[in-house]
């Protein structure tokens, strides 16, 4: 690697140019094969003494050389996770991003990061959900990606076609972000009246409610399933869940949501998953370690 700027930088400000340069980049393939801030942030500090110990010769392409590095150690950190999450309590859910305050992490393309698609990555392997992750959601080719998942053009092809028709058995067609705030908006409204007939009206008969608390007080241990049920355990919480707390408009993960706040502590991120007309899915977000880049509600 020739290192041009090196004469006026030295050889560490040019790596840390390099890599803040890129570190968006790496970030969004982090977090769509982690799903959790935290998780996708090791990552990077893992990459960051990497990028820093590397050998200038070995490196002739530095965006590629991070893109690699923060793949493979993102395949081996999603092999961990999914150990640590045997003993989780409760739904595990994506951690919320908020892509009103940081829209670059979305900017190159949406794919993979809405709550739809990241559920259904869990279902993947590590490295299906490599091969989708740098097709799909950053256009890489696969001659690229194949150096990268140390495979051939082929099987990496292979592996983002098997991938997509795992994806595919199951997605629904998603309905466009201001339905989804319409959708949202009236289940607000109905929840905290309790009113049954309409939580109904706005349900899909397949509706499922996902809460992600790991064991904090008043989170559900486990999905509530199906339009009357659903509509049940929502209205039954309606007397004293939404007393006292400050709701405010945002979006995560490029799709309307709400944060539900506690004078200066966001308590709840509440989005959903929906087709065309009804909801399909709550997903509830309250686990404390999953609040720390929530947005307080009306700031």
């Amino acid at each position: 690697m020739t290192m041009p700027a090196a004469t006026a930088q030295s050889g560490l400000e040019w790596a840390s140019d390099a890599f803040q340069q890129s570190r968006r980049r790496l970030f969004g393939i982090a977090y769509r094969m982690l799903g959790t801030v935290a998780d996708a942030e090791d990552v990077l500090q893992d990459v960051w003494i990497r990028w820093q110990t590397a050998r200038p010769d070995d490196v002739h392409e530095p965006e590629a050389f991070l893109a690699t590095v923060t793949t493979r150690l993102s395949i081996n950190a999603l092999q961990s996770a999914r150990v640590r999450r045997e003993t989780y309590i409760g739904p595990w859910l994506p951690e919320p991003v908020n892509t009103q305050d940081d829209p670059s992490l979305g900017a190159e393309r949406g794919e993979a990061l809405q709550y739809a698609v990241l559920l259904l990555l869990e279902r993947l392997t590590p490295t299906e959900r490599a091969a989708y992750v740098l097709r799909e959601a950053f256009d890489y080719p696969y001659e690229r990606i194949a150096g990268i998942l140390r495979t051939t053009p082929a099987a990496a092809r292979q592996l983002v076609s098997r991938a997509r028709r795992h994806l595919a058995s199951e997605r629904r067609a998603e309905a466009p972000p201001a339905e989804q705030r319409r959708l949202l908006d009236a289940f607000l409204a109905a929840a905290q009246r309790g009113d049954v007939a309409q939580l109904e009206e706005l349900f899909a008969s397949h509706v499922v409610s996902l809460t992600d608390g790991n064991g904090v007080a008043k989170a559900a241990r486990i999905p509530v399933v199906g339009l009357e049920r659903v509509a049940t355990f929502v209205a039954a919480f309606s007397s004293h869940f939404w007393t006292g707390k400050a709701i405010g408009w945002t979006e995560v993960n490029g799709q309307p949501a709400v944060t539900l706040s506690e004078g200066a502590a966001v308590t709840t991120v509440l989005t959903l998953t929906s087709s065309a007309q009804s909801i399909t899915r709550l997903l509830w977000i309250m686990s404390p370690d999953k609040l720390g880049h929530a947005s307080i509600a009306g700031a």
